[in-house]
């Protein structure tokens, strides 16, 4: 219920900010347009947290700037390369392994890293993107490995799996200490 009031919130405030119109014929069509997509996502089973990702709001947030600096560095990299007499690509492709779990994650990091110039991801798996790049060098999988991480940070909630604990030494049972003496 509390993911269909977040949608219901969402829409009716995207609705306004894109209609800002305030007469009543506009405002009675808004609220029907909004009831029946809450009536749809309902009966679809859309109303669950990657549906309605409101408690991630101020993740995404963080994350684009980080993304907006990482378009702008491509982008230079990719017009410096157009500009020279010699086009100095080096196409190929990679698969780069991903930390992110929920598949709200995994979009943001295949999406981010398909707005970035001079790559796409050509394909999500489970634990894995098949990405193309115009410059073998900047396309290697360590390279993608910040995105990986912020993106798993803004979709999942954490930046990467957290790792086991150590185990403790554990002692050996008596009969094989008196063995060993």
């Amino acid at each position: 219920m509390l993911y269909v009031l977040g949608l219901a919130t969402a829409l009716t405030l995207l609705w306004l900010g894109m209609s800002g119109l305030f007469e009543p014929v506009v405002l009675s069509l808004g609220a029907i347009s909004i009831v029946i997509t809450l009536i749809l996502s309902v009966r679809l089973g859309l109303k669950d947290r990657e549906a309605s990702p409101y408690h991630r709001i101020v993740a995404f947030i963080l994350y684009t700037p980080y993304l907006i600096s990482e378009i702008i560095k491509a982008n230079f990299t990719v017009i410096k390369a157009v500009l020279k007499p010699d086009l100095d690509i080096h196409p190929t492709l990679v698969k780069v392994k991903t930390t992110c779990r929920s598949d709200l994650a995994k979009v943001i990091f295949a999406n981010s890293i398909t707005l970035t110039p001079g790559t796409v991801t050509v394909r999500v798996d489970d634990d894995s993107m098949l990405v193309h790049g115009l410059f073998e060098d900047g396309a290697q999988p360590e390279a993608f490995e910040d995105m990986d991480r912020r993106a798993s940070l803004a979709g999942d909630g954490r930046s990467k799996s957290k790792p086991a604990p150590k185990a403790k030494p554990t002692e050996a049972p008596a009969s094989e200490t008196e063995a060993t003496s």
